[in-house]
């Protein structure tokens, strides 16, 4: 036929600033670290940062852009994650998408009844084995929160609640660096020890600046921590438009880019080389509700800009979508969400957090909204996988041989092939009569079946011996 047979593959790919655009915004960012510089009161950093080459006047310290740079430079560009058996499940580079699930939140959306009741500890056990079974979510995330345990340990109860239901790998917040030092402990029991977690860590820790341009001390701590011992750190601002950051794009852009590299700068000067995520959680202001929004068009942008940014300098990048500000799963949540998927896997959106559960702005986990998420995921992920072009799939020897007024459903090609096509266990595309025959089920009857099956799925348990060895951690937490 005079065809190739190597194939020809074309990723789909987005954009939303150009190079311009992007060496702009990297020469404002520089232009704010080094002009207004930002917040530090840690006296440690404070002296970290002046050896190296900052300027430091009280608690304002202005950070050179050759420093930054050189951060930049220094900082890996690839960081491969594993599960907590130690087993490499998540390569973080350049374009590529990994998304997973917030597991715990403020309040918990009971799947039987629907009823929204305070997020208890036995609920990230239930969406924690959730996330276990949706292979469409590479890894999870926790924030700590439990209304039944006393708050100064509730971040290392949800962590290990996760680790006894969930392989995958975890992103977790915690109060201060005791609590980084005990889920760092859980996690090499786990995988084996300092060595094989070295080769791929298990966990992540996620730790915020506060907009604008601030750092706790706390937070300065588990960043050096991190650093020191080789943890993989995300350093993660949340400006909002029009309240915490400027209410123009690209000026959010800036101070976020700002917030999260002068963080690295730390970092880098601690351990040079350590792994480090960029990003930023850049939203709005709803000047109507004055709510942070997690559903906004504007936060899906800005986050696609910022992924452009990360692949600009080689970094690794944390990302956001699949969230809603809806209260229930109705179409403001299944429309925000599919938005904010689609546009994160086409930009590009490396570790893409709130994937899931989240809803109404960050206040309610549900677990039906996982399974939801989860398969608009699955839809992105085959729209992502583009149209291949060989020999094979230009399908010429078989159109030849149907010819004009054939058909094609009994051919080799289309038993070899049609299974590639994807089938949804929650989207139904029956004839009216064969849905009503069926028994007429809505979208949320299935959701919720579906929902109630998947929950009842549960891990294989950790040794008696590891459960043994947690059991005496936990009781030394404080």
């Amino acid at each position: 036929m005079g065809m190739t047979t190597d194939e020809l593959y074309f990723k789909p790919r987005l954009q939303v600033v150009n190079d311009a655009q992007i060496a702009q915004i990297h020469a404002a960012t520089l232009d704010v670290l080094e002009r207004t510089g930002i917040k530090i009161t840690h006296p440690k950093a404070l002296e970290v940062l002046a050896g190296a080459g900052a300027r430091v006047n009280g608690d304002r310290v202005k950070i050179p852009g050759w420093l930054v740079e050189d951060a930049i430079r220094n900082a890996p560009s690839r960081i491969v994650l594993a599960k907590r058996t130690g087993e490499r499940s998540v390569v973080l580079e350049r374009d590529k998408s990994f998304f997973g699930p917030s597991l715990d939140c403020v309040d918990y959306m009971n799947p039987s009844t629907h009823e929204r009741s305070r997020f208890v500890s036995d609920n990230v056990a239930a969406t924690a084995a959730l996330c276990d079974t949706l292979p469409n979510f590479q890894w999870c995330m926790t924030i700590g929160m439990a209304d039944d345990v006393p708050a100064d340990i509730a971040d290392r109860v949800i962590a290990r609640k996760v680790f006894e239901n969930c392989a995958k790998p975890l992103v977790f917040c915690c109060k201060d660096t005791n609590s980084v030092k005990d889920t760092y402990e859980m996690a090499l029991l786990l995988c084996g020890g300092r060595e094989k977690f070295d080769q791929a860590p298990t966990i992540v820790h996620y730790s915020e600046p506060i907009s604008p341009l601030v750092y706790f001390d706390p937070a300065i701590d588990k960043v050096m921590y991190c650093a020191e011992n080789r943890i993989p750190l995300i350093n993660f601002p949340a400006p909002q438009c029009c309240g915490s950051s400027p209410s123009t794009f690209a000026g959010a852009l800036v101070q976020a880019s700002a917030e999260s590299l002068s963080g690295l700068v730390v970092h880098q000067l601690v351990n040079p080389g350590a792994p480090f995520i960029y990003g930023a959680f850049t939203t709005i202001m709803d000047m109507r509700s004055t709510i942070f929004s997690y559903g906004a068009v504007e936060m899906s942008l800005m986050t696609a800009a910022m992924a452009q940014m990360a692949q600009n300098y080689q970094l690794p990048f944390f990302g956001t979508a699949g969230a809603t500000d809806a209260k229930f799963c109705d179409a403001q949540a299944g429309a925000e969400a599919a938005l904010q998927i689609l546009s994160a896997a086409a930009a590009g959106s490396g570790l893409v957090h709130d994937c899931s559960s989240w809803m109404d702005h960050g206040s309610v986990a549900s677990p039906e909204f996982m399974v939801l998420v989860h398969d608009i995921v699955d839809s992105v992920n085959h729209y992502m996988q583009g149209i291949p072009v060989t020999e094979e799939t230009l399908a010429l020897d078989v159109i030849h041989r149907v010819g004009p007024g054939g058909h094609y459903l009994q051919d080799p090609h289309t038993l070899k092939h049609f299974k590639k096509i994807k089938y949804s266990e929650i989207f139904e595309r029956m004839v009216y009569d064969q849905w009503k025959n069926a028994g007429a089920k809505t979208f949320e009857q299935r959701l919720q079946e579906v929902t109630l099956k998947k929950m009842a799925h549960r891990p294989d348990p950790l040794p008696a011996d590891i459960v043994r060895a947690l059991d005496e951690m936990q009781a030394s937490w404080r």
